[in-house]
């Protein structure tokens, strides 16, 4: 079973303080889990490109907020 992860109702990072971050931070590491834990086993499947690109989708999500919580630092 894939964990479809929904960037549609994504919050706006810019708008967001520092412990607003990492929270979500938190949140989106969650998820990242949920979707590791469920990766299809068979590599050549479609399920496993859909989960893949989810996978993609959702580490770059990620390291937009860390970006920002480094910008934020400085």
């Amino acid at each position: 079973m894939i964990i479809h992860v929904d960037f549609g109702q994504e919050p706006q990072i810019d708008e967001m303080d520092p412990a607003q971050l990492k929270g979500y931070l938190a949140q989106l590491e969650e998820q990242l889990a949920q979707l590791d834990a469920a990766e299809p086993g068979n590599e050549e499947s479609e399920e496993y490109d859909d989960w893949a690109d989810e996978h993609e989708d959702l580490e770059d999500l990620i390291d937009e907020v860390k970006d920002r919580l480094d910008d934020l630092s400085q």
